[in-house]
């Protein structure tokens, strides 16, 4: 999206990232009635134990995700408790947190093995053989349709029918030389954005379809899919944040500033290739496969050799691995992102110098938004088992 979607700690690092090394901690503060009546003994927060993962907790575009980690949050609101998320290194560190009462659940579907001396409830979770009030508590509560219903609006939210927009057509006019009605608009703040205006066109019809008033599931805004919050940080008041000229400015000054974070990259064409990478997938993502790049004998300034390891942070062997730092990622939608950009950048180019119109294989995204598409590219051998460890990893612990 951008993901624009930015929650950030650090300006240039988006999105918010999970630091993966014992524990990560992140609290959700929310205000409920807890079910049984006022307990001022209680403590005001569920400590959810877990693993990073696509079906357990991850973050993507800003927002916390995963099947488990929701249908905890709900949990959480259902015993009128704030949650907190710590993300631990493996089975065993979780197991071992929950056995010194530094964890209130175990948030990850276990084997019947790790089980054993806990207390089995929902989705085989398991709490403390001590705290047998959360396991009834939760027990009269939890339905398996629940987890389902929560998978099936998780899939509802990485689809296109979350998005609301109108798709424009790829190019007004190839013989008038007019990709869109906010060409004067690409053309003014691309040297802002330290690029070419018709990469930033093509950008922008990967985001929205150039449609101004494109809105994500997200909450992400306008052409450029800016967050509300990621406007604070680009210094566009929310207002404005469905104006053409506003939007395309900010997102502009988010590429040049992600330009300028990869100068490690001497190349300019493939510093901008990270740059879009970043953009959608996060700045703390693509460094951890430009490390994964470096520890298995790739070039990490190069964009061939990290495309194969951000496809590859799908992977529980690569993204567990010691030198990554932020855990799972949706990598082929990023991959695919920077891809159908630079391919609709080299169309539009061609168009503009001979009149002829776009092909259509890359006209329309699959989902807007920045997600680049929902079908999963093709990933050759070579790119899906580079150089595996003979062990597994571990988190490493910092």
């Amino acid at each position: 999206m951008f993901p624009l979607a930015l929650s950030l700690t650090l300006v240039l690092s988006f999105p918010l990232t999970v630091v993966l090394s014992s524990c990560t901690t992140k609290v959700k503060q929310e205000s409920y009635e807890a079910p049984w009546g006022d307990d001022s003994d209680a403590s005001t927060e569920l400590i959810m134990l877990t693993l990073t993962g696509p079906d357990t907790y991850y973050e993507y575009h800003g927002r916390d995700m995963g099947a488990n980690y929701q249908l905890c949050e709900k949990l959480a609101a259902h015993l009128g408790k704030s949650v907190r998320i710590d993300v631990c290194q493996d089975t065993l560190d979780m197991l071992e947190r929950l056995r010194n009462d530094e964890g209130d659940i175990i948030a990850v579907p276990l084997s019947k093995q790790h089980q054993a001396g806990f207390i089995k409830v929902a989705n085989d979770w398991v709490v403390s053989k001590d705290n047998e009030k959360l396991a009834e508590a939760i027990r009269s509560w939890y339905t398996p349709r629940m987890l389902a219903d929560i998978k099936k609006q998780e899939a509802y939210q990485l689809s296109v029918a979350s998005v609301t927009r109108r798709v424009f057509p790829t190019m007004l006019s190839a013989a008038k030389g007019q990709i869109s009605h906010y060409d004067h608009l690409f053309r003014q703040y691309a040297p802002v954005a330290m690029t070419d205006w018709v990469l930033l066109a093509s950008q922008c019809y990967q985001e929205s379809c150039f449609d101004s008033q494109a809105r994500s599931w997200a909450g992400a805004c306008g052409l450029m899919q800016i967050m509300p919050s990621t406007a604070d940080l680009l210094s566009l008041p929310r207002e404005q944040i469905f104006q053409p000229e506003p939007n395309i400015a900010a997102a502009a000054r988010y590429m040049r500033q992600l330009q300028v974070q990869f100068n490690d990259i001497p190349n300019p064409s493939e510093r901008l290739r990270f740059a879009l990478a970043a953009y959608n997938g996060g700045t703390n993502h693509v460094r951890d496969a430009m490390a994964l790049a470096r520890k298995y004998g790739g070039v990490p300034q190069r964009w061939a050799d990290v495309r194969r390891y951000i496809l590859l942070l799908q992977d529980p062997h690569y993204y567990t691995d010691p030198v990554v730092k932020n855990g799972y990622m949706r990598g082929y939608e990023t991959a695919n992102y920077v891809e159908t950009i630079m391919q609709r950048y080299t169309q539009y180019r061609h168009a503009l110098a001979t009149g002829t119109k776009v092909k259509s294989a890359v006209s329309t995204p699959a989902i807007s938004s920045g997600s680049g598409g929902n079908e999963r590219p093709a990933i050759s051998p070579l790119e899906a088992t580079p150089h595996r460890a003979a062990k597994k990893n571990k988190w490493r612990k910092d």
